[in-house]
């Protein structure tokens, strides 16, 4: 699937949590080829910071994406500043997507800043089949009721019980009883570790998308790499081109 760089124009940031912003974008030529599941690398152009940040989509429109991420560094920073009407350089969309499966159930799991990108994927499978939510968080929630509009299945975990259930994720998702024909994440390596073997026991299909440091978004500058079973060893495959999304059973956990 092609990119393009496109120089978008802001339509609003605002700040939804502390540290974290609801950014919106008039990108029509990258809407047009967005999936969900995908990325973009968004160019902090104040002539210092030169390399770009990758940012998951959260919601796809004909003309506008959302991008809902959590300030970390200076670039991001920059992003939480933005106003309407700002022009901000625009790469995507980057990777891979979660994959299209028929399915009557499906299971969809985030964990903190990885909850975003699921909003659009929850969207679109909603419209297909059942779909049960699992959320976790250190401490109170985003997008929440968002999620809540899709479905009536809708859990929250929280490390410290602010909210819904004072458990990680996986747990609540045992203690439910979560079952499903496939589940899609998004969060922490560690809850997606868990999760796999979560999946694996439960005989689910895990598709998980991978959170690691993307500097080009196009598999140039290899800071991204990922060990991925291949016969009775591994290859190194890069998440930014290869990824973010894999089957979890191809993931070397280390």
């Amino acid at each position: 699937m092609g990119k393009v760089i496109e120089q978008g124009t802001v339509i609003g940031c605002n700040e939804i949590s502390s540290g974290i912003f609801d950014l919106r974008i008039s990108l029509p030529q990258i809407c047009s080829l967005a999936k969900c599941g995908q990325f973009v690398e968004v160019y902090p152009d104040n002539g210092v910071n030169l390399l770009p940040r990758p940012i998951s989509i959260c919601e796809i429109s004909e003309e506008s994406l959302r991008l809902v991420f959590q300030v970390v560094g200076k670039g991001t920073e920059l992003f939480s500043k933005l106003k309407a009407g700002d022009k901000i350089r625009v790469l995507g969309p980057c990777g891979n997507g979660y994959p299209e499966i028929e399915a009557e159930k499906y299971i969809l799991v985030g964990g903190g800043i990885g909850v975003p990108p699921l909003l659009e994927t929850a969207k679109k499978l909603a419209l297909k089949g059942n779909i049960s939510v699992y959320l976790g968080f250190r401490s109170g929630s985003i997008l929440t009721d968002e999620f809540k509009k899709l479905t009536s299945e809708v859990y929250v975990a929280t490390d410290d019980g602010s909210e819904g259930f004072k458990v990680n994720v996986v747990q609540l998702m045992e203690e439910k009883g979560a079952f499903g024909d496939v589940i899609f994440a998004c969060g922490p390596k560690i809850m997606l570790k868990f999760l796999s073997e979560y999946g694996l026991k439960k005989g689910i299909d895990t598709y998980v998308s991978m959170e690691e440091r993307m500097a080009c978004g196009i598999g140039a500058c290899v800071g991204c790499v990922l060990k991925i079973k291949d016969g009775s060893g591994f290859v190194n495959k890069k998440v930014c081109k290869d990824g973010p999304v894999f089957n979890s059973k191809e993931v070397i956990w280390e």
